[in-house]
């Protein structure tokens, strides 16, 4: 139940003059939100997360002197965070973005950007306490949740995350977490998370005994210097109106209180030293011309080592395949899923989905990186239906539209074309993006050829062929004859 602060202040005065009850303070309390994964299985896939971060963004080792003062920052405020105790985990990336992202589970990293811009240790602490928040009431395994209700096209990015921890060509939900060549996809939050974060991260700093004002003070203070959208943590985590309002509207309900911390010597000797770090461009991460250098860590609580592209590829699969390798010439097997059937090279490997999409790629065509070729089938409804050719096309718009925004730099090349596939109707386009095939230490550029197909019953099936632009063309004749063999059931 919720108190006004004169509400408040009228039960204190009551129980001052009687002398027998206890002050009663309004507290944001953790709000609960639909969420299908136990806790368990959300640890277990932030883990998997987690090591893809190592292996894709420069992170410093935890021995490192602002990892182990964030660390302990961290550790002092998670003691203060409700409800279930995840194992928090507190990483600082070497990036120049004013940014931080909590992973399912409890793993949470901060750019050094961020503490570079931070004014005070109750500023930093506000913006781990925040995503300290989004941790507590579980927002990123809730907005997956969210999608699988609603058939947002989100089974692509979990389907391809079932074949060998990636589908990389359009972003799956491991790196749509973290910015990785892709949008924040599932731990994008909405602003009704951001604001319910915002108020439960003032609590708990409050509760640490930090000045709970320096949250709203962190926002004011990039906000003034970078503008609304000029810092990536403001696109990121987007202002829900009035926030430093009705953040101190929060902070005005909890008890007065002197002493509270704002700073410290020791934020003043890291804040210094984060000053003199290296940090990389979003471009430069993506490149990663920091792997050769020796000073960033390969895995959880690793030491620094040379981080070589090669061995990257090696374990993730990213690597250009030769003609031979790709089966073109290989004989056609026959898939029989629930809901469609369709042929693809008997050399191939096969993953199912739970709730009957499939994946096809060559040996080697995908791992940890992502998917560098095959092509990912899944069924949706839309709001809608698909029951004629102008809802299939909006259909197919609304899919390439979420497709670009999940993906950075991923889009629409070319007119979508009309074709009929099985007997049905059916929609194509081209999308142009970044593989995770990497040559020269630079991506590849990706050419993707979307195919959706109207089912009798209303829903979407959609295909989606991956390649290298410059594999695209010998790929194409498979991927037409896949398409063409393609019937619904």
């Amino acid at each position: 139940m919720r108190v006004s602060t004169d509400t408040g202040r009228r039960i204190l005065l009551g129980c001052i003059l009687i002398g027998v009850c206890s002050p009663v303070w309004a507290r944001f309390q953790p709000v609960s939100c639909k969420n299908a994964f136990t806790e368990e299985q959300e640890i277990a896939e932030g883990g998997k997360v987690a090591a893809l971060v190592y292996s894709q963004m420069p992170v410093l080792p935890d021995s490192a002197p602002v990892s182990q003062y964030v660390r302990q920052l961290g550790g002092r405020l998670a003691n203060y965070a409700p409800g279930y105790k995840w194992p928090y985990s507190f990483h600082v990336v070497a990036a120049e973005d004013i940014n931080a992202f909590a992973l399912p589970g409890g793993s949470i990293f901060v750019n050094l950007g961020t503490i570079q811009a931070a004014e005070t240790e109750a500023q930093l602490a506000g913006v781990m306490a925040h995503e300290i928040s989004h941790v507590v009431m579980r927002h990123s395994t809730c907005n997956l949740t969210k999608q699988q209700k609603y058939g947002t096209f989100a089974g692509l990015g979990q389907l391809g995350a079932a074949i060998l921890l990636g589908n990389g060509a359009l972003g799956s939900a491991v790196s749509q977490g973290i910015g990785i060549g892709a949008g924040l996809g599932f731990l994008k939050m909405s602003r009704d998370y951001e604001k319910q974060a915002d108020l439960l991260g003032a609590g708990i700093l409050y509760d640490a005994g930090y000045d709970p004002r320096g949250l709203p003070q962190f926002f004011e203070s990039i906000q003034a210097k970078y503008g609304a959208g000029g810092a990536q943590f403001l696109s990121d985590h987007p202002n829900p109106g009035n926030r430093t309002e009705y953040v101190n509207a929060e902070i005005a309900t909890l008890p007065p209180r002197t002493g509270a911390k704002v700073t410290s010597p020791e934020f003043a000797r890291v804040h210094e030293l984060a000053i003199k770090e290296k940090t990389y461009t979003a471009k430069d991460v993506q490149a990663g011309v920091w792997r050769q250098t020796g000073h960033y860590a390969a895995a959880v609580g690793g030491p620094a080592q040379v981080i070589s592209a090669p061995a990257v590829v090696q374990a993730g699969g990213s690597v250009r395949l030769s003609r031979s390798a790709l089966g073109i010439d290989a004989p056609m097997a026959v898939y029989q899923g629930r809901r469609f059937s369709i042929n693809y090279p008997a050399s191939w490997q096969k993953g199912e989905g739970k709730d009957g999409g499939v994946a096809f790629v060559p040996p080697n065509g995908a791992g940890e990186a992502g998917m560098s070729y095959g092509v990912l089938i899944d069924t949706v409804r839309p709001q809608n239906g698909v029951p004629d050719e102008a809802s299939l096309a909006r259909a197919t718009a609304a899919l390439v539209q979420q497709l670009s925004q999940q993906n950075a730099g991923l889009q629409q090349v070319g007119q979508m074309t009309s074709l009929r596939l099985g007997g049905q109707a059916a929609n194509a386009v081209e999308l142009r993006g970044r593989s995770p095939v990497v040559e020269g230490g630079s991506a590849l550029a990706e050419r993707d050829w979307l195919v959706t197909v109207a089912r009798p019953d209303g829903d979407l099936t959609y295909m989606v062929f991956v390649s290298p632009e410059a594999d695209f063309a010998i790929l194409k004749p498979l991927y037409s004859a896949m398409a063409q063999s393609f019937h619904t059931q």
